[in-house]
């Protein structure tokens, strides 16, 4: 019933016809004792400057201490306009020269935000950086099964949309190469995320993306998102929403559906003082506009998820767990 209600709704967003791809998958093993551990960050990329160089200082400590696995990007990577082309210096200058600690060594998992199509789109998806440092991974939208069974990971390019980008893009000039016409590719990701979470087995599933679905901060709700994205997310329990784009950390906890919205945009700049009222006080378990990042420790049972502010410390700290299925 799920799979015709949130069909229904698609179709009737985007009258398109087409045939469902698949998403990109890739696969990244757990630790020899099953768990998984990462960070996330966001809205990062300055030269390392707007405290960027000090975010990473700690970023490489606390990714030390938990013996991570990897690294997820939501986005937002090369400031202001992403990239000119594969050989933009911005790319080691706010990347490889930046984020230089052993522990952060590791593959990134990453996704565009929209400063980072008011760049070059193709520079930041192209193999040859990946040749240039091996931990870049970028794509569009892509699927990560980690454990590999423990946990599915779903990157959704949200910066499309968002229809104030192509209304008004206030002076901007976005490169839509490979996303028109508009319709067709929305219609065409949400078909492939929507294939994606139903036939998904995994024991927590997170998607990720720039935007924000639900947000105190400067961008507050992303309108678009909570009506294409977020009944997908509701339809099929997905346990995180993981994003950026509002330059805070912050914790929203849905009373509603209970899924948990995470924004990890403090990488560099920040926005201090820009926050809002939340409708529901209690759902608002942390916002704090300042730098920051945010780790992830999971394992079949249980996830705990911890904030960190420019110095290490932490700011909030939240858990929740699961029982193990087991085989009839």
């Amino acid at each position: 019933m799920k799979t015709m209600i949130v069909s229904t709704l698609i179709l009737e967003l985007f009258v398109v016809s087409c045939v469902v791809a698949e998403l990109p998958r890739f696969e990244h093993a757990a630790k020899p004792d099953g768990s998984l551990s990462f960070l996330v960050l966001g809205d990062w990329g300055r030269r390392g400057l707007y405290n960027q160089s000090q975010v990473a200082l700690q970023m490489g400590i606390i990714g030390e201490k938990l013996d991570i696995d990897f690294i997820i990007s939501t986005g937002d990577n090369f400031y202001e306009n992403g990239l000119t082309g594969i050989d933009d210096p911005a790319f080691h200058e706010s990347f490889t020269d930046i984020y230089t600690a052993p522990s952060l060594q590791k593959q990134w998992y990453t996704v565009l935000g929209n400063h980072d199509y008011r760049g070059n789109v193709e520079a930041q998806l192209s193999p040859i950086l990946r040749k240039m440092d091996s931990r870049w991974l970028c794509l569009r939208s892509f699927i990560l099964n980690a454990g590999p069974e423990m946990a599915e990971f779903f990157f959704v390019d949200t910066t499309p949309f968002v229809s104030s980008y192509f209304i008004d893009p206030e002076g901007h000039v976005y490169d839509w190469n490979g996303i028109l016409p508009r319709k067709n590719y929305l219609n065409n990701l949400l078909m492939e995320m929507e294939s994606a979470l139903r036939e998904s087995t995994a024991k927590w599933k997170i998607v990720v993306g720039h935007h924000t679905i639900k947000s105190a901060g400067q961008h507050g709700n992303t309108h678009e998102l909570a009506i294409h994205l977020l009944p997908l997310l509701q339809a099929y329990q997905v346990d995180l929403y993981i994003n950026g784009h509002d330059h805070c950390l912050q914790h929203i906890s849905s009373s509603k559906s209970g899924i948990q919205f995470m924004t990890s945009g403090g990488g560099s700049k920040a926005w201090r003082g820009d926050v809002g009222a939340w409708n529901n006080p209690q759902e608002m378990k942390l916002y704090y506009d300042g730098q920051g990042f945010m780790s992830v420790e999971m394992t079949q049972t249980e996830v705990d998820i911890k904030f960190y502010d420019v110095f290490g410390n932490v700011l909030h700290k939240w858990s929740t767990s699961k029982q193990l299925s087991l085989a009839i």
